[in-house]
Formats: C-alpha cells, sequence, structure tokens
C-alpha cells in the first residue's frame, strides 16, 4: 500500500488503461472465451426474444418481470437455473401468476444446482439475466459470451479484482462478436439521473470541487439458522451477509452512487484512503465504511456507506463547484446562495427503462456494452473497501496489481471463499 501523506494523488491514468495492458488480464487468470471473430447482430424486431434467468431471487424475479413486460414485440421466459429448488419454483409461481402467457417454461428447462446455468445455456435462448450472487458474475458473465447470449447482469460485476479481469476480458469478446451486455446500473438509464449529469457536465455549478456519495441504510434482517442446515446452505442463502459472496456492502450496494460520480466525472479515483467497522452480528468482516477518494484533476469523493440501526439514514449523491452545488439524487442543482436554480421534472425509473432501453436496442440491431464502465465502477468500489479495511492510501495501480480472491469458483459452478469465515 501507498504511505503516500500528499492526498495519494498520481498522475492521471487513461480510462482504458488497464484494459489495453494485455499482461495485466493474463495476469489474472482471465477466463478464455474463445470468441474472436466478429459477427452481425440479429435484428430481432418484432420477433419474440427469448430468456433465459439465471439467479432466481427477489433481484432476479424482477428483472424477469421487467423485461416480460417491455413493448415492442414478444419477450418469453424459457428457461431458468437456480441453486436452489425451492427458489426457483418460487420465482416461477410469481412470473407465471403476472406474465401466464410470456411464461413458457417446463420441467425440462428448470435447472437446478451449482452447474445449472450451464445446462441453461445450453437452451436455445437469446439473452439471460445474471443476477446469482456476485461471486459467480464472472464465471457466468464468460459463460454466456462464449455461448453466444446477450446479457443483462446486476451489479456488481465481481467481488474481487480477478474477477473483474475476467468480466473486462469477457467484455471486449462480447463487443467483437456483436453481443449486447447491460448492467444494473440504473441510475444511468434514469431521466431525473441523465438530465442532471448533463447539467453539471455542462458547467452549471463552475469546476467540480468536492462530491458526496451515501449508502447509509438500515441492517439488513439477520437470517435464522433452520435446524440441520449445513454452512454452505446457509450462507448461499444470506449471501448479502458475507464478504466473499457479495464483497461487502461498498461494493455490493455503494456501487450506485461511486458509479454515478465516475459518470459524473468521466474518470475513476486514482487513489483512496478510509477506516471501516463492523456491526453485523452475521458478517464476518467489516460492514461500515467511510472513504476519500482522490479523482486525477485533485477532485475528493467523501464516501460513506454503512448498516446500523438507529442512525442517521441516507443513500445520495451531491457535488459541490465553484459556483454552486447539486443534489444530484434529488435532481436540484443550487446556487451559492442556496437558491434553487434548476430542478428536474422527470421522475425515478431507471430498473424499468434499463429493460426497456435494452429490448428496444436490441429490436433495432443496436448492441450495447456496458461492461467496461460496469467493471471501473466495481474496481472503485473495491479500491474503497482496500482502503478503509487496510488502513492505508491506496493507489488505481495497487489496485490492478492486487491478486488477492475472496473466493475461487470452479468452472462447474462450485464455490469456497478463501477469506476468513
Amino acid at each position: 500500500m501507498s504511505s503516500a501523506s500528499s492526498g495519494g494523488q498520481q498522475p492521471r491514468t487513461s480510462r482504458r488503461d488497464f484494459i489495453r495492458r494485455s499482461s495485466w488480464l493474463v495476469a489474472g487468470g482471465a477466463v478464455g472465451t474463445g470468441l474472436s471473430s466478429a459477427r452481425p447482430a440479429r435484428v430481432f424486431g418484432s420477433d419474440a426474444i427469448r430468456v433465459g434467468l439465471i439467479g432466481c431471487g427477489r433481484r432476479g424475479t424482477n428483472a424477469a418481470m421487467q423485461a416480460l413486460g417491455t413493448t415492442g414485440g414478444p419477450v418469453h421466459l424459457v428457461a431458468m437455473a437456480d441453486t436452489f429448488g425451492d427458489r426457483l419454483q418460487g420465482a416461477y409461481r410469481a412470473l407465471k401468476s403476472r406474465h401466464v402467457a410470456s411464461v413458457d417454461v417446463p420441467s425440462e428447462r428448470r435447472f437446478v444446482g451449482a452447474d445449472a446455468f450451464r445446462r441453461l445455456l445450453d437452451c436455445s435462448v437469446d439473452i439471460v439475466l445474471l443476477t446469482a450472487p456476485p461471486v459467480f458474475r464472472p464465471l457466468h458473465f464468460a459463460a454466456a459470451v462464449a455461448s453466444g447470449k446477450h446479457v443483462f447482469m446486476e451489479k456488481p460485476v465481481a467481488v474481487d479484482v480477478p474477477g473483474v479481469r475476467v468480466v473486462l476480458e469477457a467484455s471486449e469478446a462480447a463487443r467483437r462478436q456483436g453481443l449486447a451486455v447491460s448492467v444494473g446500473l440504473q441510475r444511468r438509464h434514469d431521466p431525473a439521473y441523465q438530465e442532471i449529469i448533463a447539467q453539471l457536465q455542462s458547467g452549471a455549478i463552475g469546476e467540480i470541487r468536492l462530491a458526496r456519495a451515501y449508502w447509509n441504510s438500515t441492517p439488513q434482517g439477520v437470517p435464522e439458522r433452520k435446524a440441520g442446515q449445513g454452512e454452505l446452505d446457509f450462507q448461499l442463502r444470506n449471501w448479502q451477509h458475507f464478504a466473499w459472496l457479495s464483497g461487502r456492502p461498498v461494493v455490493e450496494q455503494h456501487i450506485h452512487n461511486l458509479d454515478v460520480i465516475n459518470w459524473l466525472k468521466k474518470s475513476h479515483p486514482v487513489s483512496a484512503q478510509g477506516h471501516g467497522a463492523r456491526a453485523d452480528g452475521v458478517a464476518e468482516a467489516s460492514d461500515q465504511h467511510f472513504v476519500e477518494f482522490t479523482y486525477p484533476d485533485g477532485t475528493k469523493l467523501i464516501s460513506q456507506c454503512r448498516r446500523a440501526a438507529g442512525c442517521w439514514n441516507n443513500v445520495s449523491e451531491h457535488a459541490h463547484g465553484t459556483h454552486g452545488r447539486a443534489d444530484i439524487s434529488g435532481g436540484k442543482i443550487y446556487d451559492s446562495n442556496g437558491a434553487i436554480v434548476w430542478q428536474t421534472r422527470s421522475s425515478h425509473s431507471g430498473h424499468e427503462l434499463q429493460q426497456r432501453s435494452l429490448f428496444a436496442a436490441l429490436r433495432g440491431g443496436e448492441v450495447p456494452n456496458d461492461g467496461e464502465a460496469a467493471a471501473i465502477s466495481t474496481l472503485t468500489s473495491i479500491l474503497g473497501r482496500m482502503a478503509a479495511e487496510s488502513g492505508q492510501w491506496v493507489t488505481w495501480d495497487e489496485l490492478l496489481n492486487s491478486s488477492a480472491i475472496l473466493a475461487r469458483v470452479r468452472a462447474d459452478g462450485v464455490a469456497e471463499p478463501t477469506c476468513p469465515v
């Protein structure tokens, strides 16, 4: 770790430098997709789009609901996969009750087990929704690209730096193959956010020198261990409480807020320092993080991520400039005297609009690819975690050189932690 005492500032790093460093990718043991030759994207038009769902928890169920609710042509859910049969059946019943005609998943296309994702990818599906716990994202994503599927995947794209390397390589392969990649950082698809970011990037508050980002919320419910329940079963079902499965809250949740500031700055931090603590009685490591990030131009980002009872709760992003300030999440811009000078009239609807824009793009022959930006924001979140839990200044280059892994995930989908549990 860097011992810099001058704020940890480093020379500006090109946004794509770390992607272009093939040695960085290879050093991380990135999973080769085997896809190298370009092919034209299929234009679905008004044809049916066949969807496969990998990861049938609450977020996966909602993502499938949103996909089935898009317009422009029929969308059919034709295959589902999850580690747990009861979770899959619960999602199936919920989806079937809302979209009777659009859910066509007979028992032979409901796959259960660690390797269920591979059996689903052998099915005739056009796009897969990857919503299993984050630790599985790199493996599932690389396999989906290798099988020629368009992808929607939830954030974060990985829980550690070696996992991000896998995602970056697969994302580049998807680009070469004309495969769409959409990542669940839905604020970028939200009209209210789009409007205020455009205002700020046009100089509405002058030069931005400070930003603040918060994900402070109440604790997640402490799960009750069932009689006879094995440890792995318990942790997989309650993955948000375990670092090796989720990456910790600063990566799994706070990534939304950090992504907004990266989007605003059109860059990523070059260094960070902070501290962390633990409050969750189940989690095996810190779930409270305070981080000071430094961007290439010297802009500071003050970041808080906390799960605790009886504390100030806030999920938001803010920017301070030479001529005013902005409540980004609130869609308001203030002048230097505190008067509102601009306010969005749009509502927040990022989840639905993200799916709508993805399926509209596929019907029009477009292939969006959010993989790189999502990888950068995932790395930003991991940088914050590393800085807070080490108590040291950590630079972006030190982050990229990290070989620490939180878990090993085998090709058959079986995972085990490498960090203490």
